[in-house]
């Protein structure tokens, strides 16, 4: 959510799925606050030049930039992260206040900046911001003066730089996983206000913490709640000033719904308080998965009658619960699915700096592969991307600031300071569901100070606070949610979900070895001298590993007993410029690719994830393409939630498709013949429930050039963006899936070219001539300062060429200041509608509790094997009788036992289980991510026996080699003897 003392305007038009969520700064009658975009037309200039601070200094030869901007900008993918530039920046901006403006007060409010900044008005400093994540600002008023003012900015973003005070390096600032977007690369607003005025969410630069708006009493099926707002108020006038303190709230079609207010407050001249106000509302529309559903609400002081300050605060009402292992939204269980995305989110030749609407786009692609949570990674994500997340209706998991480990002292502070800045600056924000403490684990007391923070400045956003792992039953007392980076992890008591899995990275570029350039999936330079299979993916091979990787999580999900798995997410969605391990200097782990076109495994996800835990809406993908030459016989792979797949050819049925994974199936040898390859998916009474087609394309036959662009039109703001789409199309318009054909792209007009990306030199960033890939690839044009028309032209040998034409629209800008903001003009996405009053899951399964267990050795420790903590285990001493008796609650007949076994990634052991004296399963486990459930002989009794046949072995382990830091891939097979029965948890099944 924003707070801003601004107008809401309703852009074009409103469709059930689309509603407005446009505010245009326009001052409300009566109404003396003001807030104008302050990004447009800074100088730039890359060094530290004498006497840059000073008003009189000579910019006229820097650099015309819009922010926001990274000076570094052309090293996004270009260069690998640990060669990024670094070092001093200066960004100056000239402005004029408007009338009247000096005698009130006047902020100005960063985003973020990186690493530090040092902001000066007029040749005074104003102060210095050092993390490197968090928003700051600073009060101009008395720096201010009549005319031309300007404000400078000296940047600093070595990788090495030190807090001054304390001489202390920031653990975030990291060549691993911290791509360095250096300066100003978040946008910048200016404030304009009352002395008698509601403050900025700027604690740490500040002081002041804002409005905070939340909602308490949900009755979610009577759609009301009690609807409260605070504001602190500061009065900076000579005397005491008695004012009124009025909300009123407006639903996303600007419709009234409510109105309310506090009685008459008096504060004395210096003091600072905070007013509420609450009242019960009806008929509400609260937030939801995929209904990103926000409300307006307007905060207003009214000194006799009249409007002096009024803030407008965008929000929406959601109800949470964290309990039984289980996340509820809205009363109803949600099973998180989505991705563990790096926070600067970048693109090529631009980082993190792109336009509102783009974020929008690129999270708007992540809630269509029915991701529901986006847990940004290490770093707490810009204003940008929360407000995109709360429009998108994505859930978001906000970490501080750290690294890979608990830490103490000055370096501790530090990321507290980092978490209070974040939780006050976004706790507005709906789509903000949980506080990360650390991305490992932290100790009780960290725990307990993440969440005093919580306590104190959002008591009431329905918000967990938790960390990485947080396993064992002491840390579950202090945590609400926990989970490990690889593993699955179960609970019935906190929520446990996955922080990052699928940590493989593929090529959108390779489908697999019959398709130009004929990649033989795996091949590529070794990593650190070890093999790098897993980096160097093709599509399919990637696509196919996702599934596997996601089944162990589906298999444990709510319904299917007590202790459950809340879910998991992959790393990452989007190509990163972070730490990379194929052959490219970039990480390839996205589901799309770094201009966001989807590789297969996308699609797999949209399959795997379409529902709040069971599949509500069955679905199909077949894997790669159907354009191969002559005589290929291969496999076909179809991800699938139905329950059996058939697949045709030309019409001829070629039978139905092994399972595996619950969602893959496979067709082992298809010969290739030209035309239509069909996939028919059925239910389990043999209803057709979903199809899809491939088709061969023709030969290559021309280029084909598309573009999207804001919703309100491409802006000459010199920072907006146009998207342009590249294919090449037979002759009958069609995608050839097969074309590498390079492209040379010719720009005239008033637009300047940061093109795209593909694998070659430099990955073609910022590259005139660059090839498709797949048949198809992406180009970023920056619009200047200048509107007009632009024309881009495209070009390949032998291909008809093609040609767009675009106009860039003017922006007004007044003495530097413009009202049309960033955020204008962008649609709320309500496709999914209101959470659903249905249960999310059929139970599949019944646990069936245990009450005690006899171990014929190591008795004392028997009970770990089934305490709902999985840091503790029961082990057979060595060389003693490696067996277990579980004594149930009640007698059952069991269907399933699940297991937790130390080693489970590698370790495979030799099990028999009886029951009541009658053997009921005798084989081999598996390697697993975690648990691994054993199907049962029907025989009802009350004790279950579970016995070790012989030596465990180490064979078909799930390579994680790719993790840096190799104690995280720990299961403990090194520390368990062959000849030992070692269970971490165990739970017995019975059908429902």
């Amino acid at each position: 959510m924003s707070a801003t003392r601004e107008r809401l305007s309703c852009w074009a038009r409103i469709t059930p799925a689309l509603l407005c969520a446009a505010m245009l700064s326009v001052p409300l009658p009566g109404q003396a606050s003001e807030v104008w975009n302050f990004n447009l037309d800074w100088r730039l200039m890359v060094g530290d030049p004498v006497g840059a601070a000073e008003p009189s200094h000579a910019d006229g030869g820097w650099q015309a930039v819009s922010l926001p901007r990274a000076w570094n900008e052309d090293d996004a993918f270009g260069k690998d992260i640990v060669e990024h530039r670094t070092g001093i920046a200066w960004y100056r901006k000239h402005f004029t206040l408007p009338p009247g403006a000096r005698a009130k007060k006047v902020f100005l409010e960063f985003e973020g900046a990186r690493q530090s900044a040092e902001v000066y008005l007029n040749g005074k400093r104003l102060g210095l911001h050092e993390n490197g994540i968090t928003a700051f600002g600073y009060d101009l008023t008395a720096a201010l003066v009549d005319g031309d003012n300007v404000v400078a900015v000296r940047t600093d973003n070595r990788w090495d730089y030190r807090e001054v005070a304390s001489a202390q390096r920031y653990q975030w600032s990291d060549k691993n996983f911290n791509a360095n977007y250096g300066g100003l690369p978040k946008n910048v607003r200016l404030h304009i206000a009352d002395k008698l005025y509601q403050t900025l969410p700027l604690f740490s630069s500040l002081g002041t913490s804002g409005v905070y708006v939340y909602a308490r009493d949900f009755n979610i099926a009577g759609r009301s709640a009690t609807i409260s707002a605070e504001s602190q108020v500061r009065n900076e006038y000579d005397s005491a000033r008695t004012f009124s303190y009025e909300v009123t709230l407006r639903d996303a079609n600007q419709r009234e719904v409510a109105r309310f207010s506090a009685p008459p407050r008096t504060l004395q001249a210096g003091e600072t308080g905070v007013v509420v106000a609450s009242a019960p509302v009806q008929g509400l529309h609260f937030w939801s998965w995929g209904y990103g559903y926000l409300y307006q609400v307007e905060t207003a002081l009214k000194v006799d009658g009249q409007v002096v300050d009024r803030v407008q605060t965008r929000t929406g009402f959601r109800k949470t619960d964290f309990s039984q292992g289980m996340v509820r939204l809205n009363d109803r269980v949600l099973q998180l699915k989505g991705y563990a995305q790096r926070t600067s989110n970048e693109w090529p030749a631009i980082g993190m700096s792109v336009p509102a609407w783009l974020s929008d786009y690129s999270n708007g692609l992540a809630l269509a592969s029915n991701a529901n949570l986006i847990r940004w990674m290490h770093i707490s994500p810009w204003k940008q991307d929360v407000e995109s997340l709360d429009r998108q209706g994505l859930l978001q998991a906000m970490p501080a600031g750290d690294s890979e480990a608990d830490v103490t002292g000055r370096r501790w502070e530090q990321r507290l300071q980092v978490m209070q800045d974040a939780i006050i600056y976004n706790r507005n924000n709906p789509s903000v569901v949980f506080y990360e403490g650390g991305n490992k684990g932290i100790s009780a007391a960290h725990m307990r100070e993440i969440r005093a923070l919580r306590d104190q400045y959002d008591p009431h956003g329905g918000r967990a606070a938790g960390s990485r792992e947080m396993l064992s039953q002491a840390l579950q007392d202090v945590a609400e949610y926990g989970g490990e980076m690889l593993y699955i992890n179960k609970s019935a008591r906190i929520p446990m979900w996955a922080m990052e899995y699928a940590r493989d990275e593929g090529a959108r570029k390779f489908y697999d070895a019959y398709s130009p350039p004929y990649h033989t999936d795996g091949d590529g330079p070794l990593y650190k001298g070890q093999p790098a299979a897993a980096y160097n993916r093709n599509q399919d091979s990637h696509a196919i590993e996702n599934v596997r990787r996601w089944y162990d999580y589906w298999r444990e999900r709510p319904g299917t007993g007590t202790r459950v798995s809340s879910g998991g997410v992959n790393i990452i969605f989007s190509d990163s410029n972070t730490h990379h391990r194929g052959a490219e200097n970039y990480r390839r782990s996205g589901e799309v690719d770094a201009m966001r076109l989807p590789k297969d495994g996308y699609y797999a996800h949209q399959v795997m994830w379409d529902g709040w835990v069971d599949v509500e809406r069955p679905r199909l993908h077949i894997l790669g393409h159907w354009n191969y030459q002559p005589g290929i016989v291969k496999p076909v792979s179809v991800i699938s939630s139905a329950e059996r797949v058939d697949l045709y050819l030309n019409g001829k049925r070629l039978g139905s498709g092994k399972q595996s994974a619950r969602f893959l199936f496979s067709f082992d040898a298809v010969q290739w013949q030209p035309g239509q390859l069909k996939a028919i998916g059925y239910d389990a009474h043999g209803k057709q429930v979903c199809q899809q087609v491939l088709a061969s394309s023709g030969a290559p036959a021309a280029l084909k050039l598309s573009v999207t662009t804001a919703p309100k039109g491409w802006q000459a703001d010199g920072a907006d963006l146009a998207l342009v789409q590249v294919e090449v199309v037979d002759a009958k318009g069609q995608r050839n899936p097969v074309a590498l054909d390079k492209v040379r792209f010719e720009l005239d007009g008033p637009a300047e070219w940061r093109g795209g990306i593909a694998q070659g030199p430099d990955n073609y960033v910022l590259a005139r001539e660059l090839p498709v890939e797949g048949g198809v690839n992406r180009v970023l044009l920056r619009s200047t300062r200048q509107a007009g028309q632009i024309v881009l032209r495209a070009s390949a040998a032998g291909l008809k060429p093609a040609q767009l034409r675009l106009d860039s629209k003017p922006v007004e800008v007044q003495q530097g200041l413009t009202r049309q903001m960033p955020h204008d003009g962008l649609p709320l996405n309500l496709q999914r509608g209101p959470t659903p009053a249905t249960p999310a899951y059929t139970t599949s399964r019944v646990a069936v509790a245990v009450v005690s267990a006899t171990a014929d050795s190591n008795q004392p420790a028997a009970a770990a094997s089934y305490d709902d903590d999985e840091t503790t285990a029961w082990h057979s001493e060595a060389g003693q009788s490696a067996a277990i008796t579980y004594h149930l609650a009640a007698a059952a007949t069991l269907s399933e036992v699940t297991l937790k076994l130390s080693g489970w990634k590698e370790r495979r052991y030799p099990l028999r289980i009886s029951v009541d004296g009658q053997e009921v399963y005798r084989g081999q486990t598996e390697a697993s991510l975690g648990y691994v459930t054993l199907p049962l002989k029907a025989q009802h009794g009350s004790a279950v026996r579970v016995e070790l046949l012989g030596e465990t072995a180490d064979s078909n382990a799930i390579q994680l080699s790719e993790v840096a830091q190799q104690a995280n891939t720990d299961t403990g097979a090194n520390r368990t003897p062959r000849g030992v029965l070692s269970i971490v948890e165990i739970e017995f099944y019975r059908r429902p």
